[in-house]
């Protein structure tokens, strides 16, 4: 699989889970449904959170059901940053709500303060 590189988007193939392996390569799966889809934010979630640890950022963006939400438990657990995209500007408010309800989000943001706050937090990592 392809290694994580800055300045690269990477997406989840339909039908298959996303995952970050311990090399740090991304891998998928066809594994079971977690939360009944996928892909699933969870299984990404806490496969970057056991690799990037304090490094891993998690963005919840809007969405149905509480996918997501045992991911960013793990995210917090290796003390990783999560961020919520606020409710009040979604389509769909249920993941950006179970999020919430963890009480691990680090912040809760519009889509626009959501990227200057991912910028602001690589150029942190970045330069210190």
């Amino acid at each position: 699989g392809d290694v994580l590189r800055p300045g690269i988007v990477y997406t989840a193939v339909p039908g298959q889970h996303l995952l970050v392996e311990p090399d740090g390569t991304l891998s998928f799966s066809n594994s079971e449904k977690v939360n009944f889809t996928r892909p699933s934010a969870d299984v990404l979630f806490r496969s970057l959170a056991a690799h990037y640890k304090t490094r891993a950022i998690a963005v919840v963006l809007t969405g149905t059901g509480t996918d997501g939400a045992l991911g960013v438990r793990a995210i917090k657990k290796y003390g990783g940053t999560v961020i919520v995209q606020d409710p009040a500007a979604c389509a769909y408010r249920h993941m950006p709500e179970a999020a919430i309800a963890t009480q691990k989000a680090d912040a809760v943001l519009s889509v626009a303060e959501i990227v200057d706050e991912l910028v602001n937090q690589l150029m942190l990592d970045q330069f210190g």
